[in-house]
């Protein structure tokens, strides 16, 4: 179970994948990453993660979900071989991790 207030917990629930996104690229961006995401992903492979941020010498992969959303089985694939880069840190987030991304965002 999640430590957060209940009342917080209540609104991280409401968020959208596309809200908990902006949200996620302002608190990087806020603390010197540069962030890369697909405007649209209709035309690009499937489930390339959301999120590309840089921050040298870290390069970070986010996938973002709701706090309930389910990965496809594309987005698996690329999360599974995007972990077995050694130099790439591959990161799977949820609105109830907030505290964690900001920390490691620091």
């Amino acid at each position: 179970m999640s430590t957060l207030p209940l009342g917080r917990r209540i609104i991280l629930n409401g968020l959208s994948e596309r809200t908990f996104r902006e949200q996620v690229r302002h608190w990087a961006e806020a603390r010197g990453w540069t962030v890369y995401f697909t405007w649209s992903s209709r035309n690009s492979p499937a489930g390339f993660p959301d999120l590309v941020l840089l921050r040298p010498p870290r390069l970070l992969i986010a996938e973002l979900k709701t706090q309930t959303g389910k990965t496809t089985r594309a987005q698996d694939r690329w999360l599974g071989l995007l972990g077995l880069v050694p130099c790439v840190e591959v990161h799977l987030w949820r609105p109830w991790d907030e505290q964690q991304i900001m920390d490691i965002l620091a």
